[in-house]
């Protein structure tokens, strides 16, 4: 599992993409085709169309740092997204289970807890008879 800042975004491109591009090459997809800042620190994510290939593009301490991952069996199973979106939000937890090659669309989340409610299956602790 990844660890992440809060503040940092991954963005996952909705299209295919040519592995040839490199760090200039996927730069000019993230700041023409996403209108992103390329310097912020997120995380920009690229598949290949076989799908078979990950390219992740980051900004860290003076330099862009670019992860290629090559699945030697298997695809990388993306979420399923708008049709006019050209990239899509993911979390940690997505990336890590779209890197290892897990199907998020066949993952089911729990509901969020939230403080304050209590599950109507919850019952109340038995009281302590007196002494």
């Amino acid at each position: 599992m990844l660890t992440l800042p809060g503040s940092v975004r991954i963005l996952l491109a909705t299209q295919p993409v040519d592995m040839r591009n490199s760090i200039d090459g996927l730069m000019g997809l993230v700041r023409t085709g996403w209108g992103e800042d390329v310097y912020s620190g997120h995380l920009f994510v690229f598949v290949s169309r076989k799908g078979d290939r990950v390219k992740i593009l980051t900004f860290s301490r003076g330099g862009f740092v670019l992860y290629h991952k090559r699945l030697e069996t298997g695809r990388f199973r993306q979420p399923t997204v708008d049709a006019e979106a050209r990239a899509v939000q993911l979390d940690a937890t997505q990336l890590t289970m779209l890197l290892d090659g897990i199907d998020v669309q066949r993952v089911e989340r729990p509901r969020a807890w939230t403080p304050g409610r209590q599950p109507s299956s919850q019952v109340a602790p038995e009281t302590l008879p007196p002494r």
